[in-house]
């Protein structure tokens, strides 16, 4: 898990600085609009429903805003347009390995943004099949640890008892990892020993890692930056790995 623990820090930084703007919200509505779509309306009875509520709630969505998104996924809301989930792969800088999850409401236009986002850094947008083998889909919960706060051997305990698969600590946080089936009960179950969870996701794990110097590290970044920034784009997955000195190097270029 080491080089995914590496990627989802930085992330995880990046996230922080992400929910500062407003387009985060146009991701969640969406999110919100297909969990309610495909599970229902009821977060109790829909644990993609509930995952996508809370994290709304952890980047202050007003609750009329949330309700909305959640009527037109359950057909109570009708405003003529259709949220499609689509998923692209490809190779960036390097050969890096992408995984790409978007929704949108309009399939030309963002295959058309994400093509030219790789094309524009050299790499290429691959048929579908061409890199989902090379990633496992998981949980991921992230627990925040201020100044060291948490009792690591505790928590590590409870969410293994909860049915977590790994745990990490890193940088003021911890990343329990768990199956795609166990996400909504060890979060709820970590949850209630008392944890504040800051967020709870499905995310794709690299089986194998490409190392990197710090040219390739930018040039991935910036791919990422790009991918990143598009509001069709939910989640961005790679390969890339690299060691403590070249991220350094990579992050100050």
């Amino acid at each position: 898990m080491a080089g995914h623990s590496k990627w989802a820090n930085i992330k995880h930084k990046k996230a922080k600085e992400d929910a500062k703007r407003s387009k985060i919200f146009t991701k969640i509505i969406r999110e919100l609009t297909v969990a309610a779509r495909e599970g229902g309306g009821d977060p109790d009875a829909n644990p993609r429903l509930s995952l996508a509520v809370d994290n709304a709630k952890q980047a202050n969505m007003p609750k009329d805003t949330m309700e909305r998104a959640i009527k037109k996924g359950t057909g109570e809301l009708d405003d003529g347009s259709q949220i499609e989930e689509v998923t692209y792969e490809g190779y960036g800088p390097g050969g890096i390995a992408y995984f790409v999850e978007a929704t949108t409401d309009n399939l030309n236009r963002t295959v058309s943004e994400i093509r030219h986002a790789f094309d524009k850094f050299g790499g290429n947008l691959g048929q579908n099949g061409s890199v989902a083998y090379m990633f496992n889909q998981k949980g991921s919960i992230i627990i925040p640890n201020p100044e060291d706060s948490i009792d690591d051997e505790e928590l590590m305990l409870q969410a293994i008892d909860a049915g977590a698969e790994d745990i990490t600590n890193e940088d003021e946080h911890f990343e329990i990892i768990t199956s795609r089936e166990e996400l909504f009960d060890v979060r709820k179950n970590i949850e209630e020993e008392g944890y504040n969870i800051e967020s709870a996701s499905l995310v794709r794990i690299p089986t194998t890692n490409t190392k990197v110097d710090a040219d390739t590290a930018l040039s991935n970044f910036k791919l990422m930056d790009i991918l990143e920034e598009n509001d069709d784009v939910s989640e961005v997955y790679n390969n890339m790995e690299m060691d403590e000195e070249t991220l350094e190097v990579a992050q100050n270029m």
